[in-house]
C-alpha cells in the first residue's frame, strides 16, 4: 500500500470502538457508544461508497448500489451454516457482513482494490468479525490453499478478458460437493451469442464480455461444472443503483440513454443480471 492508505489504515486503528455492536438488516448497522466527528470524516474519506449501505449509529453511508437487493434475490437459496465461504470480489465487504447471520464456519473475501480493503477495516473495526480480507483476485484461488463449501463471485464475471478461465479458477477452489453463485450481466437472446461491447458498455471500459444465457452455459461446461441453476433475472434499475452523495460521480441514470432507457448510452441493450447456482 502507499503512504496515504498506510495513513488511513493507521488512523482507522486509533478510532475508539470501545462495546460496539453489529447488527443486520438491509443496512449493515454499527451502535458506536463514542461515536465522534474523526469517525464521520474517515466515512467521508473513504468515498466512494459502491456497495453498502451502512448505518453507524445516525450516520447513513447510502452507497450507489443498494446491495439489498442482490443479496435477498439470493438470501432464500443459502445454507451457509457451518460453511468455509469465500466472496470472489467482495468489494468493501458489505455481503460478507450479510453473511454472518447465517453461522458460517469462516468467510474470506478477495479483492484487489485498496480503497475497498480500507471501507471494510473502517466497518470490520466496530463489527469486530472473523472475516478474513486478502487484497487479490479471483486468479489467486487456484493457489490459495484452502477450498471452500460455499464461493460467491457477484458482478466478477463480465469485467474477465477470460471469462472462461475465471470459471476454472473459481471451480479450483470449490470443495467436491460445493456450490458457486454468481451474477453477471446479460444480453436476452435465445440464442449462443455474446456481445463484445466497442470501446465501452454503459461507460464502463472493462467490459469485455457479455454472454446470452445460452453462451453463458456453454461457458460453464467449458469449465466442467456438473450443473447451471438459474436463480432469477432481472433489470438493472434506479432504485438499485443510482447517484448519491456518497458516490460523487454518474451512476445509472447517466449510463442510459436519455430518449430511450432500454439502451446503454452506446445503443446497446440496458443492463440485466442472471443469478446463477453452480455445482
Amino acid at each position: 500500500m502507499n503512504s496515504t492508505y498506510n495513513e488511513l489504515l493507521a488512523r482507522i486503528s486509533k478510532l475508539d470502538n470501545s462495546n460496539s455492536k453489529l447488527s443486520l438488516d438491509d443496512s449493515v448497522r454499527l451502535e458506536i457508544p463514542n461515536f465522534t466527528k474523526d469517525i464521520k470524516d474517515m466515512a467521508l474519506a473513504l468515498k466512494p461508497w459502491r456497495k453498502g449501505p451502512f448505518h453507524l449509529n445516525e450516520l447513513f453511508i447510502d452507497s450507489e448500489w443498494r446491495s439489498f437487493v442482490k443479496f435477498n434475490i439470493l438470501k432464500p437459496h443459502l445454507n451457509l451454516k457451518d460453511k468455509v465461504v469465500a466472496d470472489v470480489g467482495c468489494n468493501n465487504g458489505y455481503y460478507m457482513f450479510k453473511m454472518l447471520e447465517f453461522k458460517p464456519k469462516s468467510i474470506v473475501g478477495f479483492d484487489p482494490s485498496e480503497l475497498a480493503f480500507l471501507q471494510f477495516s473502517f466497518i470490520n473495526h466496530f463489527a469486530k468479525s472473523d472475516i478474513k480480507f486478502e487484497i487479490a483476485g479471483v486468479e489467486s484461488l487456484p493457489s490459495y490453499g484452502i477450498k471452500f463449501d460455499t464461493i460467491f463471485c457477484l458482478g466478477v464475471l463480465y469485467h474477465r478478458s477470460d471469462p472462461i478461465k475465471c470459471l476454472k479458477e473459481l471451480k479450483s477452489a470449490m470443495k467436491q460437493g460445493g456450490e458457486v453463485f454468481i451474477d453477471t450481466m446479460y444480453i436476452e437472446r435465445d440464442d449462443e451469442m455474446v456481445l463484445s461491447p466497442n470501446g465501452s458498455y454503459s461507460k464502463i471500459p472493462n467490459i469485455s464480455f457479455i454472454p446470452s444465457i445460452k453462451a453463458l452455459q456453454n461457458w460453464v461446461k467449458r469449465a466442467k461444472f456438473k450443473s447451471f441453476e438459474i436463480l432469477a433475472t432481472k433489470d438493472t434499475d434506479s432504485f438499485e443503483q443510482r447517484k448519491t452523495k456518497w458516490i460523487d460521480s454518474q451512476s445509472l441514470e447517466d449510463f442510459l440513454d436519455p430518449n430511450d432507457s432500454s439502451k446503454t448510452i452506446e445503443g446497446y441493450p440496458a443492463p440485466k443480471r442472471v443469478y446463477i447456482r453452480l455445482t
